[in-house]
């Protein structure tokens, strides 16, 4: 077990440090991070997600309902609650914090980390709870973001609508998509075509590591009980609530651990790249972010060992 927990975690550990010192030193530039963002998010991160969906079987794809089914579930509660709990005057940072607590970063933790943890089928997992994210929380947050801003304020419905449009435009929505068809038809993918992919889809939990480490080295970190209540609420309340869930709804052992542990990651960065856009940079977002990944060292392998004895 210590052997596994050193190959799942030091690896990711040490990708968001070698980030955060870069920014720090500055290195490299931690503010203008538009080009990094853009290729993690547009081309890297679609080309994982549909190289890892497209290869994989018929019936174990389609098995990923009822996960699916509970992180939805999951990351709706958690954003709904913080949204409600967090107390700020604005939606536009209510939705940043909600944001920023209740979509894991499954994008440069997740995938090398259940990788490493659990093969092919967490990287699966991972995937669809990237998916999920960005066609639920991560809409709602871009929709309130829309409707606030500039001198007179759209209306809700209006500003989802155009948040749903933009999110099916993003490459990150409909790579997995294609993929699930590519699947579906049973189309076997070229190899060149597959070798592309692959390329490019290599490149995604390095950048993502890297990204991270640079986004938390540029935010403000002021230590408050709001702070404590975040952590408690991201590292150890969300996954204790998927796995409620799981039990729930009887998901299997294995796919259990895998959402579980996929909740127990710490906060993601997506809620602070959209708010920057709006002028919606809320401290306790980005000391959240920080402290999430300090109390990540133990509160992860935490998970991992209690869902190794899980069944």
């Amino acid at each position: 077990m210590i052997l596994l927990l050193t190959n799942a975690l030091f690896p990711v550990f040490a990708g968001l440090a070698l980030g955060y010192v870069a920014g720090v030193r500055k290195t490299v530039d931690n503010i203008n991070l538009k080009s990094l963002i853009t290729f993690l998010m547009s081309f890297a991160l679609p080309c994982a997600l549909f190289g890892t969906i497209a290869h994989t079987q018929y019936a174990a794809l389609f098995g990923q309902t009822k996960l699916v089914l509970v992180l939805t579930i999951v990351y709706l509660l958690t954003y709904g609650g913080v949204f409600l709990a967090t107390r700020l005057d604005s939606s536009s940072d209510k939705s940043v914090v909600a944001l920023t607590l209740a979509f894991p970063n499954a994008t440069a933790v997740g995938l090398p980390l259940l990788a490493a943890a659990y093969g092919a089928p967490g990287s699966v997992a991972c995937a669809s709870a990237i998916a999920v994210g960005a066609v639920t929380i991560s809409p709602i947050t871009l929709a309130i973001l829309e409707s606030m801003s500039g001198p007179t304020h759209e209306s809700f419905l209006h500003g989802l609508r155009i948040a749903l449009w933009k999110a099916v435009k993003r490459p990150v929505v409909w790579a997995p998509v294609l993929a699930i068809f590519v699947v579906l038809l049973r189309f076997s993918l070229p190899t060149y075509i597959d070798r592309t992919v692959t390329i490019f889809a290599g490149a995604t939990a390095g950048v993502a590591l890297f990204l991270t480490g640079l986004v938390v080295s540029a935010q403000r970190f002021r230590f408050t009980w709001a702070v404590v209540w975040a952590v408690v609420a991201k590292n150890m309340l969300q996954p204790a609530l998927c796995l409620g869930v799981a039990m729930l709804f009887h998901l299997p052992v294995d796919a259990t651990r895998y959402v579980v542990l996929i909740c127990a990651i710490p906060c993601g960065f997506f809620g602070i790249v959209f708010g920057k856009g709006f002028g919606a940079t809320p401290e306790v977002a980005s000391s959240s972010l920080i402290a999430s990944y300090l109390a990540g060292v133990v509160t992860l392998a935490g998970w991992m060992v209690l869902l190794a004895r899980l069944g």
